[in-house]
């Protein structure tokens, strides 16, 4: 079981940590983690007999052993190499240790998990938007609206859309051509794309910025703001879009990545082009595209599973039951 109060370290340890805080300027959960970790790793080499300044190779793989044993998962073992392979590099620059018994050893891999999509009909009701309520603010209904059709309508990622402005001119920023239908947007990496925008998404944008004035500062370029009249951050729409899938209905939680992956899912199923949707997504690699088919051949399974006359007997087979005799089934 994890400590609920921070874990107390031997004073060599607690150096390193405070290294991490001042100069390295760690995030706080970051350092709790590692904090953990380096516990974990001094238990292991007490328990091996061995200082931890002296610790080698065989040691850590020891240690990671254990770690399994206890039921840590590929990622956590990950940090705990991490943390390790930093207080060994932070030793060996203030000349404590001769080498790193670290380096060169590699976590357990992960699997990747696949990357969640809603459905179709989950997508066009969050799109569709809720029933309205008394208390609802007509311009942020509109705003909202707007935001659900860029995510979905382009496969936007949230920095994306929170980064284009209402009018074209700023170098580090994108807007939407709304005469030529196409969303300039810049992406990881600083490279600019353009998306095209479909009719849904104009509508809404129109219906938007009609009103958008009326909550934007004079002074604010950003095509999306907030109540107080400037720039939308990552984090409002994510509290703002989990909102809308909730009163939507939707069964699940339902964050910005999630309708890029819709976009990229639906637009793959209807037309199979793996490149046009690398292009439109802005990935840099093929590869990272590929995941898609796997969401594809699994609608496909679906599909197959829900129609074909002999969907129940691959299921049976799959679940390793014979499936039944023809003779048998009137």
């Amino acid at each position: 079981m994890e400590p609920a109060t921070p874990l107390a370290l031997p004073a060599e340890l607690e150096a390193f940590l405070q290294h991490l805080v001042v100069e390295r300027r760690l995030a706080a959960r970051t350092v709790t983690m590692y904090r953990e970790a380096l516990g974990r790793l001094e238990a292991s080499a007490r328990g091996q007999g061995v200082e931890l300044q002296a610790l080698k190779a065989h040691h850590v793989r020891r240690f990671i052993g254990e770690l399994r044993e206890r039921g840590l998962g590929p990622r956590s073992i990950a940090i705990a190499l991490a943390a390790s392979r930093g207080l060994y590099r932070w030793w060996g620059r203030h000349g404590q240790v001769d080498s790193n018994p670290v380096e060169g050893i590699r976590a357990p891999r992960a699997p990747k998990p696949l990357p969640k999509a809603l459905s179709v009909e989950q997508a066009q009701a969050l799109a569709n938007g809720p029933a309205p309520r008394e208390d609802d603010d007509a311009r942020l209904r509109l705003r909202d609206h707007c935001i659900v059709e860029l995510l979905y309508g382009c496969g936007l990622r949230v920095g994306e859309l929170t980064g284009l402005d209402a009018q074209p001119g700023g170098a580090t920023a994108g807007w939407i051509d709304v005469a030529d239908a196409t969303a300039h947007v810049l992406g990881k990496g600083s490279r600019r794309r353009s998306v095209p925008v479909g009719g849904p998404a104009l509508q809404a944008l129109a219906a938007w910025l009609a009103v958008r004035s009326e909550l934007a500062r004079t002074d604010e370029p950003a095509l999306f703001v907030s109540r107080r009249g400037t720039r939308l951050t990552a984090s409002q729409v994510r509290t703002r879009l989990k909102t809308l899938a909730l009163r939507a209905g939707l069964p699940t939680h339902v964050h910005p990545h999630m309708l890029r992956h819709s976009f990229a899912s639906h637009l793959l199923q209807s037309s199979g082009d793996l490149r046009a949707v690398q292009e439109l997504l802005g990935h840099a690699s093929i590869s990272t595209t590929q995941v898609y088919t796997k969401l594809d051949f699994q609608h496909l399974a679906r599909v197959y599973d829900a129609a074909h006359p002999r969907a129940k007997a691959r299921t049976a087979a799959s679940a390793g039951a014979a499936p039944a005799p023809d003779d048998a089934k009137g």
